[in-house]
């Protein structure tokens, strides 16, 4: 279900990270390497960046596939940044919320993407909903899980938790109501990148010019890739790379 990734380092090119590379997310769209779940990602996609002296991201996100939006290789050539975050979408279920449901979701600074499926849904997830002030849920930009997983996680950005804890603890209460469920989740605010392995695939590469990229998958066979052990939670910043276990909820 999915594949995403998240890049913070100098400014370049949006290319250079997402179409430009040998199995970059373009080619990721149809043809993944290590996706243990699903095999085309068709069901729209989205990049989100930050321009300098900007905190609010910009995103350009479509349902169709990304290899037949031709605007988009356009964009991607010209765009600059030293951030960003970008998925391809295979659809848990159909829906009709188009564009709405493709990541990046963002608020102020942040923007977020889930790699994944909660099982059960939408019922397994309903008391967390119901947890979620009204607003919040009037807020929701669409009705896939991944949605409602940014409500949740967002409002614990907004009460103050730090965003590694923030993701942790969202994956563990959503593992207790619906066991089973895939989590990995992904989130920048333009200086850190925060993730989480619970289910599929992760992969982080960083080098000495202050660059760090964590993705579902390596987009070429550069040996500095590293694979996210199962059940971890990754925060990086442009210097440090810092894994810890996270634990299955309680029975």
């Amino acid at each position: 279900m999915c594949r995403h990734i998240a890049r913070i380092g100098p400014p370049q090119a949006l290319g250079k990270v997402l179409t430009a590379p040998p199995h970059g997310l373009l080619r990721q769209s149809w043809a993944p390497r290590r996706q243990r779940h699903g095999t085309v990602n068709a069901d729209g996609f989205g990049v989100g960046w930050h321009a300098d002296g900007d905190p609010i991201p910009a995103r350009y996100r479509r349902t169709g596939p990304i290899w037949g939006d031709p605007t988009f290789a356009d964009l991607a050539r010209v765009v600059r940044s030293g951030s960003l975050l970008a998925a391809v979408r295979d659809a848990t279920e159909p829906g009709a919320d188009g564009e709405a449901a493709c990541a990046p979701f963002a608020d102020g600074p942040w923007l977020f993407s889930h790699n994944g499926a909660v099982t059960g849904w939408p019922g397994s997830l309903a008391p967390l909903a119901r947890s979620l002030p009204v607003t919040d849920l009037l807020r929701l930009a669409a009705r896939c899980d991944a949605a409602l997983l940014w409500a949740l996680v967002l409002r614990k950005l907004r009460d103050g938790d730090p965003a590694g804890q923030a993701l942790a603890d969202t994956v563990q209460e959503v593992a207790a109501a619906a066991p089973g469920s895939r989590l990995n989740l992904l989130l920048t605010d333009g200086a850190t990148i925060t993730a989480t392995a619970w289910g599929d695939s992760l992969w982080s590469l960083s080098d000495t010019e202050g660059t760090v990229v964590v993705a579902s998958e390596p987009y070429d066979d550069d040996p500095r890739w590293r694979e996210v052990p199962d059940r971890t939670l990754l925060v990086a910043s442009r210097t440090d790379v810092l894994l810890s276990p996270l634990k299955e909820p309680s029975p």
